[in-house]
């Protein structure tokens, strides 16, 4: 147990504080840390997630800036409403959550489906964004293997959200055996044992449907309209789709540059911090 992990000991030192905020209607459960007046980086997790995701991240952004973790809507131990969440549902809720903590412009952190979240928020509204750092990203293209993979996978877990399910679900996550945490496991499984997030779930997967993904995506000209400086990580041992869509927005987007981080899977940040941090902190302060 010499080199135990914990989400808590990453944050041991850190001043932060977790609240609550009510963006229209919907209970939302935010974590802020860093100084009032320093640039705002909001923070934005995938699938399922919760800001915890950014634990080993916030400590080192927090010293220049303020940093601001969101549990997207439907979400984590944010309210799951009754319909479906796509990406203008989520586009609103952090719009909203902006509004609620006078954030006029901000830098944007989104793995997976929040780097897609963050891309439309910059393609939509370049007024908003200072830059972009995408990690495993979606939005571009649709794959029903992975989609059904998916989407099996976390319906299975919220059915029954035993510790061997939940695990599974990291190794998909995480290729660092030793870095899918317990506190990880722990946390998302008193997610899933929530009545609401097994109310919500066939909501919260909605855009791991063919349909609904489609008329969700970004196209290519959309991708190139995103003017914000943008940090695409390049995650080695990800799944295909997501390397894929990972070097195709990176020759789309205008000004972007691409990190590669070779021995990862789809939680770059979380599975190797020590290369990750000083790139974002180097990228943002360009």
């Amino acid at each position: 147990m010499s080199d135990y992990q914990s989400i808590w000991l990453m944050l041991a030192e850190l001043e932060f504080e977790q609240r609550w905020l009510d963006i229209d209607g919907v209970r939302t459960r935010v974590a802020t840390a860093g100084p009032e007046d320093g640039q705002p980086v909001i923070l934005l997790h995938g699938t399922g997630g919760h800001w915890e995701t950014f634990a080993p991240t916030i400590p080192a952004l927090s010293d220049q800036y303020r940093c601001i973790a969101v549990d997207m809507i439907g979400n984590g131990f944010t309210d799951k409403p009754d319909y479906d969440y796509e990406i203008q549902v989520y586009v609103r809720h952090i719009l909203g959550v902006m509004k609620e903590l006078h954030v006029e412009r901000a830098h944007f952190i989104g793995m997976s489906l929040g780097a897609w979240v963050s891309a439309k928020i910059a393609q939509q509204h370049p007024e908003l964004v200072d830059k972009v750092i995408l990690m495993s990203p979606a939005g571009l293209i649709a794959t029903q293997s992975n989609m059904e993979r998916i989407r099996a996978e976390r319906t299975k877990a919220v059915e029954d959200p035993n510790w061997e399910a939940i695990t599974a679900i990291f190794e998909h996550l995480i290729a660092d055996e030793d870095r899918r945490l317990p506190d990880l496991i722990g946390l998302r499984q008193a997610i899933y044992r929530r009545p609401d997030t097994r109310a919500t779930i066939d909501h919260l997967l909605a855009l791991q449907n063919y349909e609904t993904r489609e008329r969700n995506l970004l196209s290519e000209d959309q991708w190139r309209e995103i003017q914000a400086p943008t940090m695409v990580v390049a995650s080695g041992k990800d799944h295909g789709e997501y390397q894929s869509t990972a070097r195709q927005v990176a020759n789309l987007i205008p000004n972007s540059t691409v990190f590669e981080m070779p021995e990862v899977r789809h939680w770059p940040h979380f599975e190797d911090p020590e290369a990750f941090n000083p790139a974002a902190v180097a990228f943002l302060a360009e």
